[in-house]
Order: C-alpha cells, then structure tokens, then sequence
C-alpha cells in the first residue's frame, strides 16, 4: 500500500478563526485634519496662550501709544502739555482743535486732501480692474512681465518718478492743481492695485463667466454682470488701501503743489520745525483729525478687509 501523497489529507484541519464582524459604526472614527487641530490646540499649554496673548498685548500697546499720547497733547491745557513728569489729571479742552480749524487752512487741505484720495481710488478701481481682469484670464508669458514690470515700478523710489511729474506739470501748466496730484497719485499707486485685484479675479472660477457667454453674454458682459459683483470684497479692499496710500503720501504733494492744492499731510510737516511749542498741540490736533477717517474706514471695512486678505472672495 503505496504512502498518500497528498500531505493535506494526514494533517488536522485548523478550526476557522472567527471573524469579527466589525460594521461601518463599530470603526473608529477617522481623524481629520480639523480634528487634528482641534485636539492640538486643546493640549496647547495655557502658558503659551497667555504669552501669546501678553505679546500681543505689548505690541498693540506699542503701536497704540503714540496715538494716544497725541490725542492726550492735542487737548490738555498748554501748561500742562509739556511739563514733566506727565500730568495725567487735567481738563481736557479743545482750543488746539478751534484755532486749527479757524486760525488755518486746515478746512481747505484736509476738503483737497478728500478729493485727491476719492478721485485717485475711482481712478485706479476703473482702470485697474479690466486689466487685473485681463492678467488673470489670459495666462502667458507678455501677462508674467507686465506683472514684473509693474511690482518694479512700484518698487522705484520715489524721487525717480515725481520730477519727470513735475516736469509734465509744468509742461502742460497744470502744477499745484488736484489734475496733477491725482494723475501722479493713480500711476505710481496702480501696480499695487492690479496685483491685488489681480489675485482675487484668479480665485473666481472661470466657469461663472463661460457659463454666462453660453447664455450670450459678451466677454465684457459676463466681467460686467458676473465677475465684478463677486468680487466686492477685493474692490472695497484695493479701494481702502489705494485711498489710505494717497492721503497719506507727502513727497508726490510736496514737489508738485504749492498752496492751491496743498494735502494734509504736507501742511502738518510745514510745523516740523516751529519752535513755538504752542504749534505741537496744532500738530497734534491735525495729526488725530487725519487719522480719524482712516480708523473709521478700518472699523466699518473691517469684513472685507480680513476676507480680502485671506485670499480672495469666493474659493474655486
């Protein structure tokens, strides 16, 4: 009787192992990528948290304390404003604010100031827009350097761009008038609003406009009807910043007006050297009524600043 070769048939069947039966609820949950974050700053050790926070709190001291101390000059008495140490108990008052509004130009500087700043942003919004439009779309290598060429323009110094202005100025006889102002104002400020509007137009899918000449939109109707609306956030951000950059700029007014057409901030740096102390409490009453529209831009703008600084209005 010959050996069987099969070797399977000597050896004892192993008993099945049982399997358990796991459904889909009795899974852990799976960890995400939230979850990870949650659960880090959860084990996050309070002592960080609070020298964050105690950092953060240094820094805004730091920034808001020369404002402060302006504001607290512009209304103590005249006594009291320059004596040291610091008196910190007075009576406020606003005789700085009233001799600066009615013992100066200030009314008239600060109305060109507006005008200037209103203007430059319409300006830039109406121009920069099509072309941030078109730099967005149209992906080559003409759209990458006039993208370079407008951050290197943007880049120069200043003192290289405002005297072939003030020779044009005088050219064509518009010198110290608002045309002028706000004709170098728009060139030198519109590199940074393309580039920024230029970011936000990427973020907008291309198939809200493709969708729209389907339904027989033209190319700039469907950036007119489809394309601008979604990008409110980015127009009223570029908008914020081109306006702060324009009243807030010195050596463009400084060189290419004289009286009519003076900003603000020329006519505070015209005190720069008084040596009346009496003129500091009026540089400071000027410098707080010229930061208070810029506060207040910043509180009522305040959504659109952060969701325009986060990357663009609507994710693709």
């Amino acid at each position: 009787m010959s050996a069987p070769n099969n070797v399977s048939m000597l050896t004892p069947a192993s008993p099945p192992v049982p399997v358990p039966d796991r459904s889909v609820n009795d899974r852990p949950p799976r960890r995400t990528r939230g979850a990870l974050s949650n659960t880090t700053i959860g084990r996050r050790p309070r002592w960080r948290t609070a020298m964050a926070y105690t950092g953060l709190s240094v820094a805004a001291f730091v920034a808001v304390f020369p404002f402060v101390w302006a504001f607290l000059t512009s209304i103590k008495p005249y006594t009291d404003a320059f004596i040291s140490p610091p008196v910190w108990s007075f009576t406020p008052q606003i005789a700085a604010y009233e001799q600066l509004w009615y013992a100066t130009e200030f009314a008239s500087f600060g109305m060109n100031t507006i005008v200037v700043g209103v203007v430059t942003v319409i300006i830039s919004l109406i121009v920069g827009a099509p072309a941030a439009y078109a730099l967005s779309r149209f992906d080559s290598r003409i759209s990458l350097w006039l993208l370079v060429l407008a951050l290197v323009f943007r880049s120069l110094p200043r003192f290289v761009v405002v005297l072939p202005f003030y020779s044009i100025a005088q050219a064509l006889n518009i010198y110290d008038t608002q045309l002028m102002l706000i004709i170098a104002l728009v060139a030198v400020n519109q590199p940074f609003t393309i580039w920024l509007l230029r970011n936000f137009f990427a973020e907008l899918p291309r198939e809200l406009e493709e969708a729209a000449q389907i339904d027989g939109c033209s190319r700039f109707g469907a950036f007119r009807r489809v394309i601008m609306p979604l990008a409110g956030p980015g127009l009223v951000t570029a908008g914020i910043f081109t306006f702060l950059l324009a009243i807030q700029e010195y050596l463009i007014p400084v060189v290419l007006t004289q009286q009519h057409a003076t900003t603000l901030s020329v006519f505070i740096a015209s005190f720069g050297i008084a040596e009346d102390t009496a003129l500091y409490q009026l540089i400071a009453a000027a410098s707080i009524l010229l930061a208070l529209p810029i506060i207040a831009l910043a509180f009522l703008a305040q959504k659109f600043l952060v969701t325009g600084l986060t990357g663009g209005a609507i994710k693709g």
